[in-house]
């Protein structure tokens, strides 16, 4: 299989930094209710703000694409998160939780146009059939960017001296920097611009009534708006199920947030390089979708004395979800990948819409109880994974055909 590694390496490093923002919530979340003395519904907005951009950004964006190509976008994308971040400084001189949430806003506009625009483009860069291991490499340094965030952005926030004060715009404007870095340096690059299918007239509804005709594309939309709840809940709510459950102090909490990270970069690794050759996609996240909803019962229901670690081994199946459930839904779209894109990000809401319900739970019953809800969107995600996926919907249209009945409506 041929990759093209030179714009893949810029991927890379774009997803790293991506990677670092995503977790930046799991840390601003705990922050900002000690800051700013919030419950966890309130808290959760910061959720809220990061994921709306996906059902407001993904069609102008996917026109964006269509029109400048994927070079100009990826830039526009780094260049928007870029000042999201740094509009952190003066949320903390202003002491708003208010601009707290339009900066989110702000940087999630800017991962939105590179969700939109990054992952189709990776599959451009090379044979279709590496198209699986090229997501999830790429993806995969934005699991490393997950790794190495907690730690370090706890320890810039939290003042070491004794003096008790948080500096949460620090981390952000670090962040910010970096991401400038990249922009200039994509421009600068040979990276190729690439455009998605040129039509005459670029027509939401057309791209509805075209999405039709790949009906795993369409549950994957589904099934990616249940994953992206599922991930923003976990991961948001993991300090404070370490700190209210389990008795742990914020920086000791950070250090198994940390491993949760760490076994999200090995296991995206493995994948990538290794299993996705010898098992297929859709089956590999349906035993990893069966591991997780185990997992998450454990941690619920029962005290096993190494909790901890059953919540950080989440992680492992976490790994693979978006770049697998990503690829899988738009694999065999051909040229409507890029809108296909669109759509599948358009799933990613399910972050604002299912973090909010598990803080509820929080607030009304406990963290550990609130768990139920990432618990549930993986018994949905493995329910598409195993029987909607494009090779169990054909496998199930041939029987079909063969048996003598109507096909599958298209």
């Amino acid at each position: 299989m041929k990759h093209n590694y030179k714009p893949l390496l810029l991927l890379c490093l774009t997803f790293l930094t991506v990677g670092a923002m995503f977790t930046m919530n799991d840390i601003l979340l705990p922050t900002v209710m000690e800051y700013f003395k919030l419950n966890y519904t309130e808290a959760t907005l910061i959720q809220v703000s990061f994921y709306i951009t996906y059902i407001i950004f993904p069609i102008p964006i996917a026109w964006m694409i269509h029109r400048y190509g994927y070079k100009i976008s990826l830039i526009a994308a780094l260049v928007t998160s870029a000042v999201g971040c740094l509009l952190f400084m003066p949320a903390q001189s202003y002491h708003s939780y208010a601009i707290i949430l339009l900066a989110i806003f702000i940087l999630s506009t800017g991962i939105t146009i590179l969700n939109v625009a990054a992952n189709p483009f990776t599959t451009l860069l090379g044979d279709p059939e590496g198209a699986h291991i090229r997501i999830n490499f790429v993806q995969s340094f934005s699991r490393i960017g997950y790794a190495v965030t907690p730690v370090i952005a706890a320890s810039l926030i939290y003042d070491t001296s004794g003096s008790g004060e948080i500096r949460f715009y620090f981390p952000y404007m670090l962040i910010g920097i970096a991401i400038f870095v990249i922009a200039a340096l994509i421009y600068l690059s040979k990276v190729p611009a690439m455009k998605a299918e040129k039509e005459d007239v670029f027509s939401v509804g057309g791209m509805l009534k075209q999405s039709r005709r790949y009906p795993h594309l369409l549950y994957g939309v589904i099934a990616m708006f249940f994953y992206v709840g599922a991930e923003a809940s976990t991961a948001g709510f993991f300090i404070p199920y370490l700190t209210t459950e389990l008795g742990y102090d914020m920086q000791a909490a950070v250090k198994y947030l940390t491993l949760y990270y760490v076994f999200a970069a090995v296991m995206g690794l493995i994948v990538a390089v290794w299993l996705l050759k010898y098992i297929q996609a859709h089956k590999l996240v349906g035993i990893f979708g069966i591991g997780m909803i185990a997992a998450y019962l454990i941690a619920i229901f029962f005290d096993t004395g190494y909790n901890e670690y059953v919540l950080a081994s989440l992680g492992l199946g976490l790994s693979i979800m978006f770049p697998t459930l990503f690829s899988l839904a738009i694999e065999n779209t051909g040229e409507f990948a890029g809108r296909g894109s669109a759509l599948l990000n358009f799933a990613i809401v399910g972050g604002a819409v299912f973090a909010p319900l598990q803080g509820m739970i929080a607030d009304s019953h406990s963290v550990a109880l609130s768990y139920v809800v990432p618990c549930f969107c993986f018994v949905v995600i493995t329910i598409y994974a195993l029987f909607f996926t494009e090779v169990p919907l054909m496998e199930r249209k041939k029987k079909r055909l063969e048996a003598g009945y109507a096909e599958y409506p298209s």
